[in-house]
């Protein structure tokens, strides 16, 4: 990656702050004017079943919370802390049970968030709601494929479910568990290309492939990768990392080569729960970036591919923002102008295709979480690249 001066660093940070700031100020609220809460509303402007939190998406929250997260590690402050509890509390008390949702992916995305607050803040893992989500994922594994279905009961077996499942093993130390669920879907679901595809749906006519390549799925696999490479080598384990750590290269590579435009803007699918997709592989990409080994010549190049891909995509959902009191509100698609969104449309489900005004996918949550991971990215990638510049 090319030099990174301090100011281009400070911008970057200072982008992410606005990015947060405009989340807060248009999408958060008190969970029915409770004190010590603050949930996320999923469209904006919002209709009065989103300002009432009837509807909420459980894994949107998850990942408000750990945007939340990143904004603490950013700049680590009492505020900062605070918030992130009152989004925990209202969390648990409009979910009630977190470990009872019917889908393991949002109940993994939402143990991820609460682990890396715990780790931030120094709090204990085993905290109860966390604690409860572990053992429900842990019991959720079908024994005959060794991973976990998409839902209770389900025969649908896909990356969302894994993927988060497998980085939350490894930085639990369960190595074993977690290289089962990434071998799982190396074994069964790369394409020709090297792209990982969805899942495995169990039919009366055997296993059945869905091919979609979401981007998010190519993040949480990278970011599995990374966490067992290093853990591994933090066990002396060196040799048995060098199978995972190719694996990221050709995934990163595959990215790169399929998934961004020419310019290296990462390129996915728009709409509500598409929204978060490309804004989970910035996520995984920028800690590639930063944490990848680089004691070869070509994980050295995969990290600079990362870095591309993450700074490259920012600076065009910058470029295409619009801005609203002075706040970016971010475009669904990063290399396309961003579309002001107006009363009514869609805040749930996936929808493919351009929006116009009145459903603009700009309303969602999802998306303006999205442009918010990709700022929290640019700011850490643009962080440790001065800092490594600096030693």
């Amino acid at each position: 990656m090319e030099s990174v001066t301090r100011t281009e660093a400070e911008i970057w940070a200072y982008r992410a702050d606005l990015a947060e700031k405009a989340v807060r100020d248009r999408h958060v609220s008190k969970l029915w004017g409770l004190p010590r809460t603050a949930l996320g509303v999923v469209s904006w402007p919002a209709v009065f079943k989103d300002k009432a939190f009837i509807r909420w998406h459980y894994w949107w929250q998850a990942h408000y919370l750990d945007c939340q997260v990143d904004a603490l590690l950013r700049l680590p402050s009492h505020s900062n802390v605070r918030k992130a509890k009152y989004i925990v509390r209202a969390i648990q008390v409009r979910g009630g049970n977190l470990s009872k949702n019917p889908f393991y992916d949002d109940r993994a995305w939402m143990l991820l968030a609460m682990d890396r607050l715990d780790e931030a803040i120094g709090r204990t893992r085993e905290r109860r709601s966390a604690s409860a989500l572990r053992t429900a994922l842990d019991a959720g594994r079908d024994r005959s494929l060794g991973v976990l279905p998409w839902q209770n009961s389900g025969l649908f077996f896909n990356v969302p479910a894994n993927g988060p499942a497998a980085i939350a093993l490894a930085r639990a130390d369960r190595l074993e568990e977690a290289a089962e669920r990434v071998d799982w879907v190396f074994d069964n679901l790369i394409d020709q290309r090297g792209l990982v595809q969805d899942g495995v749906r169990l039919t009366a006519a055997g296993q059945e492939i869905v091919p979609d390549t979401f981007t998010y799925n190519q993040g949480v696999v990278i970011g599995a990768c990374l966490e067992l490479v290093l853990r591994l080598r933090d066990a002396g384990h060196r040799e048995q990392s060098v199978k995972y750590l190719t694996r990221i290269h050709k995934l990163v590579h595959a990215t790169a080569m399929h998934l961004a435009t020419p310019n290296n803007v990462i390129k996915g699918t728009p709409g509500a729960d598409g929204g978060l997709f490309d804004g989970i592989l910035a996520r995984y990409l920028a800690q590639c970036a930063t944490r990848l080994p680089d004691d070869d010549r070509v994980s050295r190049a995969t990290r600079r591919i990362c870095a591309r891909l993450v700074m490259s995509s920012a600076e065009a959902a910058w470029q295409h923002r619009l801005e609203v009191d002075g706040l970016p509100l971010f475009p669904a698609e990063w290399s396309r102008n961003a579309v002001f969104p107006q009363g009514g449309g869609l805040s749930g489900g996936l929808v493919v295709g351009t929006p116009n005004p009145a459903k603009a996918q700009e309303r969602n949550l999802s998306v303006q979480l999205s442009g918010w991971k990709l700022m929290e990215a640019a700011a850490v990638v643009s962080t440790q690249t001065r800092d490594s510049e600096d030693t």
